[in-house]
């Protein structure tokens, strides 16, 4: 990584999020994490409450990327084979020819991944993973670069099934909208329908744009002293101290990848303690339960955490 093309990727991803900002109004550090856990090479989930625009963000990131976006409505009686595809039969050809479902694109939007059952769930864990899929035991692979957007309603609503453990993990990020504060709500409605600004926007980057920014990413420097902290973190995860059980070696691996993403966006080669600090809950709360008898959730348990470790 040449500190020209680091300049040029980090430009691309500011334009990126400033676009962003129009569509989804007041939400600067959501932008900035679903950004940021795209470059990293990750899977995002969105948690939240029907209506407050997730949709519309995993929408509007695959436009402005300049990719191919696909959109799946989970349902209860959603089959494996609506996702991946399925081989049919051709008279013409004498054979069965594979007819690719709606996860060969580079943006799936998996929409209320929560209300499929677990078999439609767990059928994404190989596209997540490996960027492939198998079906009649042949591989298939995947769209460059290709990431899942999946949102999901919480859990309390009717027709939800919770994501296990193996699947949670493979998402590198957790993320909640909220509502939008008053004058953000304001803006939403005086302007015009969400649709429409969609259909409106420009690409910002392209496909070998958003690969070269993964790129980039890969390069950024972590110090010993950076990844004694990120150790120190992991560790205490495990320690019994705070949650139930502890991070996994992959989650390890996503926390670095998506603090080296902050780094980029920031214009920086370096990653700093900061970066690991700030996308730490988002990354690692969803992954963990905390220890049982705890009054706190597991994403202020994640920030209590923060506070008891010293910094590098």
């Amino acid at each position: 990584m040449t500190a020209a093309t680091r300049q040029q990727s980090t430009q691309l991803l500011t334009a990126l999020q400033q676009q962003i900002s129009t569509i989804i109004k007041g939400k600067p550090q959501q932008i900035r994490d679903c950004v940021a856990c795209l470059i990293a090479g990750g899977h995002l989930l969105i948690e939240d409450l029907p209506g407050v625009g997730k949709t519309t963000l995993a929408h509007a990131l695959a436009i402005s990327m300049g990719l191919k976006f696909s959109r799946l409505q989970f349902t209860a009686d959603l089959m494996p084979s609506d996702l991946l595809g399925v081989s049919i039969y051709e008279r013409e050809k004498a054979a069965f020819v594979f007819h690719p479902g709606p996860v060969f694109a580079q943006v799936l939007l998996a929409d209320e991944i929560n209300r499929a059952g677990p078999k439609s769930q767990s059928a994404l864990l190989e596209a997540m993973e490996e960027n492939q899929v198998s079906v009649d035991g042949t591989s298939h692979a995947l769209p460059q670069p290709f990431f899942v957007i999946a949102t999901q309603n919480p859990s309390e609503q009717l027709g939800t099934y919770p994501l296990p453990e193996s699947q949670l993990d493979r998402f590198l990020m957790c993320i909640s909208l909220g509502y939008p504060d008053q004058a953000a709500e304001r803006e939403l409605l005086l302007g015009q329908d969400s649709r429409e600004a969609l259909r409106a926007l420009p690409a910002v980057m392209s496909p070998a744009d958003v690969l070269q920014a993964q790129a980039d990413v890969r390069a950024i420097h972590a110090a010993p002293a950076l990844l004694d902290y990120l150790q120190a973190l992991i560790a205490a995860t495990r320690s019994g101290q705070w949650f139930a059980e502890g991070l996994s070696p992959r989650a390890g691996l996503g926390v670095l990848r998506a603090a080296r993403a902050r780094a980029l966006l920031d214009g920086r080669d370096f990653v700093a303690p900061d970066d690991v600090q700030a996308i730490l809950p988002q990354t690692i709360a969803h992954r963990l339960r905390p220890k049982p008898g705890s009054a706190r959730g597991p994403r202020e348990q994640v920030r209590a955490m923060l506070e008891a470790i010293p910094l590098p």
